[in-house]
This record gives C-alpha cells, sequence and structure tokens, in this order.
C-alpha cells in the first residue's frame, strides 16, 4: 500500500496511512516518515499493533534511541518511559506548554508516543508549530531574540523538591527527581533547523530559565511575553488518541501539552526518544 499523507490542521500535523510498524521498514518508507515529519512537524500513524520492540525498531530507524532522565525506564528496557494515568490520579504527565528535554545539551531530535489505551473521552495533545511563532513576531523582536541565547534546567520540574517532586504521589508516571536536574545548559532563543533550513523559536514555559546575561526578572518580562504569542491558536493542531496510534513530532519546532481533562478514566502510552543534536542558531 502505498504511503498517503493527509492535513490534520492548518498549521501542523497530519495523518499518516499505509505504513505497517510491525515490520521494519524500507528506506522508502522510512524516507516518507521523514518526509511528513519535516513538512508537518507531527505525524500520527493510527491502527498499528506494536510491540514495545517495534516501538524500539521504529525509533532506530529514525535516527538511534536517547535515554530519558529522571523519569523510570521500563524494566530491562533504559529507553522506554510509561506514560500512566489511573482513574485515582488526580495529576497527568507533561500538562504544560514544553519541548521534550530541552533542558539537556543534546535534546531529542523525535518523539514517538504509542498509545496502549485511552480514554473514552479527554486526553488529547495540543502541539504548537515554532515557525510560525517566530515568523509571525515583529521585525524588531525577531532581530532581537536571534541575538540571544537562552538557559535552560530541568531543576524547577524534576529537581529535588521541584514542582513534580512534590507531586509525584498524585500521579503514577514514575518520576525520579535528583539534584543533578538543576544542571544548566545555553541554547539559542532562535535555531535553525537541520532539516528544513528554517528557524524556529526555541524557548519554553518548563525548562526556560533565563536569557543568558539577563536576570531572571528581566528574562521573563519578555519571555512571558513569548509564551502568549506561542500558543496562539492559530499556530496549534490537537491530536486525539485512539488505541493503536503512535504520534511522532519534532521538538526542534513544536511545543505541545498534554491535556488533563480525563479524570476516572485511565490512559496508558509508551515513550521514547530519537537522538538529537545540539541546537545551532538560525
Amino acid at each position: 500500500m502505498a504511503v498517503k499523507v493527509s492535513r490534520l490542521a492548518g498549521a501542523l500535523g497530519a495523518e499518516v496511512r499505509g505504513l505497517d510498524l510491525s515490520r521494519p521498514l524500507g528506506a522508502s518508507d522510512v524516507a516518507a516518515l521523514r518526509a511528513a515529519l519535516t513538512e508537518h512537524l507531527v505525524i500520527t500513524v493510527p491502527d498499528q499493533a506494536m510491540s514495545l520492540d517495534d516501538l524500539e525498531r521504529v525509533t532506530d530507524e529514525l535516527g538511534g534511541r536517547a535515554v530519558t532522565p529522571f523519569v523510570k525506564p521500563l524494566p530491562d528496557r533504559p529507553y522506554v518511559i510509561r506514560v500512566l494515568k489511573e482513574r485515582e490520579d488526580k495529576l497527568n504527565f507533561a500538562n504544560a506548554w514544553h519541548s521534550d528535554l530541552s533542558y539537556l545539551e543534546a535534546p531529542p531530535s523525535f518523539t514517538c508516543l504509542y498509545a496502549h489505551e485511552v480514554p473514552d473521552y479527554g486526553g488529547d495533545t495540543v502541539f504548537q508549530n515554532q515557525y510560525l511563532a517566530y515568523e509571525t513576531l515583529s521585525d524588531g523582536l525577531k532581530a532581537t531574540l536571534k541575538h540571544l541565547r537562552a538557559v535552560h534546567s530541568a531543576g524547577a520540574a524534576y529537581g529535588t523538591g521541584g514542582y513534580l517532586d512534590r507531586v509525584k504521589d498524585k500521579m503514577s508516571t514514575a518520576i525520579v527527581p535528583s539534584d543533578e536536574a538543576f544542571q544548566e545548559f545555553v541554547h539559542p532563543a532562535v535555531i535553525r533547523h537541520p532539516d528544513s533550513g528554517r528557524a524556529a523559536l526555541y524557548v519554553n514555559p518548563v525548562y526556560t530559565m533565563r536569557f543568558e546575561g539577563w536576570s531572571v526578572p528581566e528574562s521573563q518580562a519578555l519571555l512571558q511575553h513569548i509564551y502568549r504569542h506561542q500558543t496562539n491558536e492559530n499556530f496549534t493542531c490537537r491530536v486525539r488518541w485512539a488505541k493503536g496510534m503512535l504520534t511522532i513530532w519534532d521538538n526542534r519546532a513544536t511545543q505541545h501539552n498534554a491535556l488533563n481533562d480525563y479524570h476516572g478514566q485511565r490512559r496508558e502510552m509508551f515513550r521514547t526518544s530519537v537522538a538529537g543534536g545540539r541546537p545551532q542558531a538560525a
């Protein structure tokens, strides 16, 4: 069957059909997946009967596995984490706008998330296009941001005594808080995507602490303006999950937010990260 790509929304996102991810992909299929990701940034591949071996193999076919720090992996699978909300949980995992693991020196290029069990309603993930967020800024602000670098850290989220440490008894995803989460890395505020060559904003509310050389209050005044701009509905698409769906997204040009609107229902997903490189300035 030929690979068919259908848009999910005007800003970003596409559904891909014609692939069986339970079997090794040929070079042409991998190229089709990567081309769809380059163009649409987020792709859903529905109706897949995948094992965890299959999930790890697809991750390797896209560029190789990377560890997700500060979340306990599955036994004997150091690259796979279980994203779980039980019926009695009050909180879910990743319920805030962010780009996965931007606090690392070399954040992942893509994230793969496979739906094992989904609620009857709710639990969607919303994505935003950071090319559009950058391109719709004023010329003056675009020029300013191109000369700025931003400090990223997981400390506020995953650090000892941080937010997730304080609420870990309210969620079932296995968090491993650590003092190591307070380590900082500096990335350009505007990066150039290595595949498309386009410029994208690269700051997010969870992991961006401040601009390099700026105080926190100075930084927050500008960052909060950017965050409000990034979440403009015209830059977004919404993925409604179904059992057996694999969604893959590009962390270098998107952010996402997993909605927590399905209380009393169970949602279980399995996630891997595709290794990436150090972000480069636009």
